[in-house]
C-alpha cells in the first residue's frame, strides 16, 4: 500500500450523539491525519436519527446533522464527511458525486463498532476493517449461527477487535470462523492534558449508561448482561469501605430502585445527560476529576475477554489514574501503578486506599500508560501497518 492512503471511516454519529461516542470518532480521524493519511467520515448506517435536545428517535435528520457538523468543526473535519439520512435517503456534507469519486479511490475502510452493514461501493474497497469495539456479542451470535452477524463480518478482509485477551486459555470467549487482531482504544493526548493541580477530595468518577434492557445473552446455561447496573450493584457497599468520594454521571431514569440503593449506600449521583450533549463538558468532567472508578459489562467480566474502555484512555491520557472492574486486559496493559484492576468491592476499596495514599506516582503513571499504550498515532499507526 502507499504511505498515504486514502481511509474512509464509517461511523455513526448520527444515531449515537452522545459525547463519549464523538470522542471516539475524533480520535480515530485525528489520529489516521496525524499519520498522513486523506481521511473521510461516512455514516450510512440506515438508522434512524437520534435528536439529543429532544432525547428521542426520530424522522428528521436536521438535529443530527447539526450535531455532526459541529462536531467535525470542532476537529477540523469540515468538507471531509457526509451523512445518509435514513428516511429520505438524502445526502449531507459533501455531495454524491464527490461521494462516490472518494469511495471508488478508498484505499481502506474502517467500520467503527461494525456499526455499518456494507453495500456494494463499500464492499470496492480493496481492504475492509471490522473494528470492533465492544467485544463478545457477535462472538456469541456467530457462534450460535447468526447469519446477519456472519455475514457482517464475512463482508470485511480484516477484523479488529478490543478484546485484547481473545485465545488466551483463561478467555471464554467462543472464537469462530474469523481471526481477531487485538488492539486498543486511541486517544489524542494532547486534547486530554489537564493543567497540575491540588487532589484536595476531588471525587472518582465516570460516565454510562446505568441500564439497558437489550443485548443480554444465554450461553452455556447462564444469562450474561449487557448492562452495566447489574456489576455497580455487586460494589454498593464500596463507599462504606472507603473515605474516597466516588460519583457516577449516569443516564437513568430516577424512579430506578437500583439508583435509589446506590444513593443510601453514599454514591453521588448526577444526570449524565448534560456531559453526553456536550463534548467539551464530558471533557473536563473527566479532566476534573481525580481518577475513574467503573464497572464493565458483565458479558466482558465473566468471558474474560480483555475489554478496555475508550473513556477510561481517555482519564489515563488526563493523568487520572483508573479503577476499573478486570476483564483480563492485563494482557495488553500494565496495570499496578495508574491502572488497577479489581473483581469485587475489598478489592476496589483497597485500589482506591492505595492510589490516594501515592496519588502523583499514580498520575504520572497513568498518563505514561496512555503515552505508551494508548496514543492514537502508535495504537492506528500499527493497524494500518498490519494490513
Amino acid at each position: 500500500m502507499p504511505s498515504r492512503l486514502r481511509i474512509v471511516l464509517a461511523g455513526g454519529l448520527g444515531a449515537l450523539p452522545f459525547a463519549g461516542v464523538g470522542w471516539q470518532v475524533l480520535h480515530h480521524l485525528e489520529g489516521l491525519r496525524r499519520l498522513g493519511h486523506r481521511v473521510l467520515y461516512l455514516e450510512d448506517t440506515g438508522r434512524w436519527p437520534y435528536d439529543p435536545d429532544a432525547d428521542s428517535l426520530c424522522s428528521d435528520a436536521r438535529p443530527a446533522v447539526r450535531y455532526l457538523g459541529a462536531l467535525m468543526r470542532r476537529g477540523g473535519f469540515e468538507g471531509t464527511w457526509a451523512y445518509r439520512d435514513a428516511a429520505g435517503g438524502r445526502l449531507y456534507g459533501i455531495g454524491e458525486r464527490a461521494l462516490a469519486r472518494e469511495l471508488r479511490a478508498a484505499d481502506v475502510l474502517i467500520n467503527l463498532s461494525g456499526i455499518t452493514v456494507l453495500g456494494d461501493a463499500l464492499r470496492r474497497i480493496p481492504a475492509r476493517v471490522y473494528l470492533e469495539t465492544d467485544p463478545v456479542l457477535p462472538q456469541l451470535e456467530v457462534a450460535t449461527g447468526r447469519r446477519f452477524t456472519i455475514e457482517l463480518l464475512a463482508s470485511h478482509t480484516h477484523h479488529f477487535t478490543y478484546g485484547a485477551n481473545f485465545g488466551a486459555p483463561d478467555c471464554r470467549v467462543p472464537i469462530q470462523r474469523f481471526t481477531y487482531r487485538p488492539t486498543l482504544p486511541p486517544v489524542i493526548l494532547d486534547w486530554w492534558r489537564a493543567p497540575a493541580r491540588p487532589r484536595g477530595q476531588r471525587p472518582f468518577t465516570t460516565v454510562g449508561n446505568w441500564r439497558q434492557r437489550e443485548k443480554d445473552f444465554v450461553w452455556e446455561g447462564r444469562r450474561l448482561r449487557w448492562s452495566k447496573h447489574t456489576e455497580f450493584l455487586r460494589i454498593v457497599e464500596l463507599p462504606r469501605l472507603t473515605r474516597v468520594p466516588i460519583e457516577l454521571a449516569l443516564a437513568h431514569a430516577p424512579s430506578d430502585p437500583g439508583i435509589a440503593r446506590l444513593a443510601a449506600a453514599g454514591w453521588r449521583i448526577r444526570s449524565a445527560r448534560p456531559l453526553s450533549k456536550d463534548p467539551e463538558a464530558y471533557r473536563s468532567y473527566i479532566r476534573a476529576s481525580a481518577g475513574e472508578l467503573s464497572v464493565a459489562k458483565e458479558q466482558n467480566v465473566v468471558l474474560r475477554s480483555g475489554w478496555f474502555s475508550d473513556r477510561t484512555a481517555t482519564y489515563l491520557a488526563a493523568g487520572c489514574p483508573a479503577v476499573v472492574q478486570d476483564t483480563a486486559f492485563d494482557a495488553a496493559l500494565p496495570t499496578g501503578r495508574g491502572l488497577l484492576a479489581f473483581r469485587g468491592q475489598a478489592q476496589a476499596a483497597a485500589a482506591l486506599a492505595q492510589l490516594v495514599a501515592d496519588y502523583r506516582v499514580h498520575s504520572a503513571a497513568a498518563a505514561e500508560i496512555a503515552r505508551e499504550y494508548l496514543r492514537a498515532e502508535t495504537v492506528l499507526g500499527r493497524m494500518i501497518e498490519s494490513l
